[in-house]
């Protein structure tokens, strides 16, 4: 029997009362940078008999005399060494990469190569202006101590240029109040570019030490202006095997499109684009499992309505229909999910968002039949989270928004922006939550 709610009485707990905030946050942190390619060409038409600028660069370098090129480099080494472990290796690969392109050559010592490399980088403060959107899985093969349950966080980072990258954290929560979130690290590393496999372009991040040291800058060109809103799932096939899974948005300065990502484990990630019909949207997420031999997605086709999404292929996604849409006032704009489906004994539970009066993002929740999850059976008709008179201003105000919770027996943690600016957490009960449904 699935409790939902009735008139209220003296003891009817309120949608808003269903979640505690809890005194964490997370804050965008400046000096967490990394370092990435740098180029740079003449404007066309004004290139024509010209040298290529970098090369010319790198022909300046080499045109001063050798004591004052060891001088440069032993300038840069101080402040690199304090903000990046193995920086000289990122310049050095760097240098490998425009070498041939440049016709420079091979026979130059370390130090040339690794100046010439470091003109042809830049340090990218990735979380500088914002930090937010978060999901959360339990972390991949990590075991329970103690009752904690040990978890991998993805953020959205801004920095410069309002270019979203994804960055992560790891922590514990013990299935109430407390929750700790582990020291990030002063480190960032780039991730490299491998081969493609079977569609898949391989991202190697073997150079990182630890979770929070990984960040996903963009790196195709389908992703030129940003990598946003991943939606993390543990996902189970029928065989038992178990992959991290997410989608998130490619965003190239013109067209946003749906991207997955698999195989985090910090040391190799692989990305591909969707494909079909239903692929050129934002803010899709999959299913932690299949479902009549299919997978399944939610998203927002339209941009104003949830849709259930099925497909016999994980890659390509070519139908749809429209499941639950704006009802409510504080969603009368538009709906959609806020993460990946959380399997509970009644349902399968949606976080929702709902847009509102003056563009406001408010988090909502509802309740999908566990055989067939096109039948929308409850859903809140109050917000859960809502932006509060202290946080309603923000990068953009009036936005409370995620991209996924964490379920410990019947307990909820759920990680959630704020004004698309900085990341905070809730923790509540299914019970709770489910009591404040009405049908649908």
């Amino acid at each position: 029997m699935i409790a939902l709610s009735k008139r209220a009485g003296p003891d009817t707990i309120k949608a808003a009362d269903v979640f505690t905030t809890l005194p964490i946050e997370l804050k965008p942190d400046p000096s967490r940078t990394v370092i990435r390619p740098f180029g740079f060409a003449y404007p066309e038409g004004l290139d024509e008999g010209r040298p290529a600028r970098m090369k010319q660069v790198a022909d300046r370098l080499l045109a001063l005399d050798k004591p004052m090129r060891e001088r440069i480099r032993g300038l840069l080494k101080r402040p690199m060494d304090e903000r990046h472990r193995d920086a000289d290796a990122t310049f050095l690969r760097r240098y490998a990469e425009v070498a041939p392109d440049l016709g420079l050559a091979e026979t130059l010592d370390e130090t040339d190569r690794l100046l010439i490399g470091a003109y042809l980088s830049q340090e990218y403060a990735f979380e500088s202006a914002a930090l937010f959107n978060p999901s959360i899985i339990r972390l991949p093969d990590a075991e329970p101590d103690d009752g904690k349950m040990p978890f991998l966080l993805s953020l959205r980072g801004i920095g410069e240029g309002h270019i979203s990258s994804v960055t992560f954290r790891t922590g514990s929560w013990d299935g109430d109040a407390g929750v700790v979130i582990d020291p990030a690290s002063n480190n960032g590393i780039p991730p490299r570019l491998g081969g493609e496999v079977n569609g898949w372009v391989q991202l190697l991040c073997d150079d990182s030490a630890d979770p929070s040291e990984t960040v996903l800058f963009p790196v195709l060109p389908s992703q030129r202006s940003g990598i946003e809103d991943l939606r993390l799932v543990t996902f189970t096939d029928d065989d038992g095997a178990k992959s991290v899974i997410g989608t998130y948005t490619a965003f190239d300065g013109r067209m946003a499109r749906a991207e997955l990502l698999r195989g985090i484990d910090m040391r190799q990630v692989e990305m591909r684009a969707l494909e079909g019909r239903m692929a050129a949207y934002k803010g899709m997420a999959l299913f932690p499992r299949r479902i009549d031999g299919q997978f399944v997605m939610l998203g927002r086709q339209d941009n104003e309505n949830i849709w259930l999404l099925r497909s016999d292929d994980l890659h390509v996604w070519e139908t749809g229909e429209r499941i639950m849409g704006p009802k409510f006032p504080w969603e009368f704009v538009q709906m959609g999910n806020c993460g990946s489906p959380i399997e509970i004994d009644e349902g399968w539970l949606v976080f929702t968002h709902g847009v509102g009066l003056v563009r406001g993002y408010c988090v909502g929740a509802a309740l999908l039949d566990k055989a067939d999850p096109s039948k929308v059976l409850a859903r809140t008709p109050s917000p859960l989270l809502f932006p509060s008179a202290e946080q309603r201003g923000g990068y953009v105000p009036n936005v409370t928004y995620s991209c996924g919770a964490l379920l410990h027996g019947r307990r909820i943690l759920l990680p959630y922006a704020i004004g698309d600016e900085y990341s905070a957490f809730a923790v509540g009960s299914v019970d709770n939550l489910l009591s404040v449904m009405v049908p649908a």
